[in-house]
């Protein structure tokens, strides 16, 4: 089934299909299985998408916005052209294991506790983010945009930074194990 153009407001369940250039508004999908379901250039605003079962489901080119994402699994989703931005949303234990999101936009966010581990963030922009705890380990995160991000503990020797962008303030993220 494909669903285009349709805005869906404070909504606890949708039927399997394809969702096309749809909005999705206050939403609650706690919990809910979204396997196999697809959604290209939709717009989720104020939506919960937290512990949702998504094995398989494609996210392409989506926005979301003042959501909150609790333990996402994004490399459980179909991966090819995954893309999305996020802005003001909560992903608290959430995981991009091992998931390309190059120039992923993350704006206002709190990250914490999240896997970054062996993805590749490359020119991702972590603009006002919050990332305590999580995790960069093999991580690729060349000229990724690190200068208002805050909390963040990193080591240059496990992570490809080339070009990265970091402010002063940043720099003890750089060296914490070094305990400087």
């Amino acid at each position: 089934m494909l669903v285009e153009d349709q805005v869906f407001e404070k909504k606890n369940e949708l039927a399997v299909g394809s969702y096309e250039s749809c909005q999705f508004i206050s939403c609650n999908f706690e919990g809910a299985k979204f396997s196999s379901y697809k959604f290209i250039d939709c717009i989720f605003d104020m939506c919960n998408l937290s512990l949702i079962l998504q094995e398989d489901m494609m996210i392409q080119d989506c926005q979301f916005k003042n959501c909150k994402i609790l333990g996402f699994q994004f490399g459980q989703a179909n991966t090819f052209n995954l893309s999305f931005s996020f802005t003001n949303c909560v992903l608290d234990h959430s995981s991009f294991h091992g998931v390309k999101i190059k120039k992923t936009i993350f704006k206002d966010c709190l990250l914490r506790e999240v896997d970054f581990e062996r993805s590749d963030c490359s020119q991702a922009i972590f603009d006002n983010c919050d990332l305590q705890s999580a995790i960069f380990y093999q991580t690729t995160l060349e000229q990724t945009d690190f200068r208002t991000a805050y909390n963040y503990m990193l080591d240059p020797e496990y992570n490809k930074i080339k070009g990265a962008k970091f402010t002063l303030a940043g720099i003890p993220g750089l060296l914490q194990k070094y305990k400087i």
